[in-house]
């Protein structure tokens, strides 16, 4: 749980910026929306290697 302590007089919209911040920096959000986009470890694997065919396929097209 974040908590941010607001000053005396601290106006709110700084003290936002401030847990927006902190928020970011601890990685909530990245790590929910990459549980929400799970992958089989053998579909990235396969993906890979479509990738690094494509790659080479467009290396080999450039030597000819």
């Amino acid at each position: 749980m974040l908590i941010i302590p607001i000053k005396d007089g601290e106006n709110i919209d700084r003290a936002l910026k401030r847990f927006k911040r902190k928020f970011d920096r601890t990685g909530t959000m990245r790590q929910l929306r990459k549980r929400q986009a799970f992958s089989k470890p053998s579909v990235e694997r396969r993906a890979q290697v479509q990738k690094a065919q494509y790659i080479q396929h467009l290396r080999d097209q450039e030597e000819i």
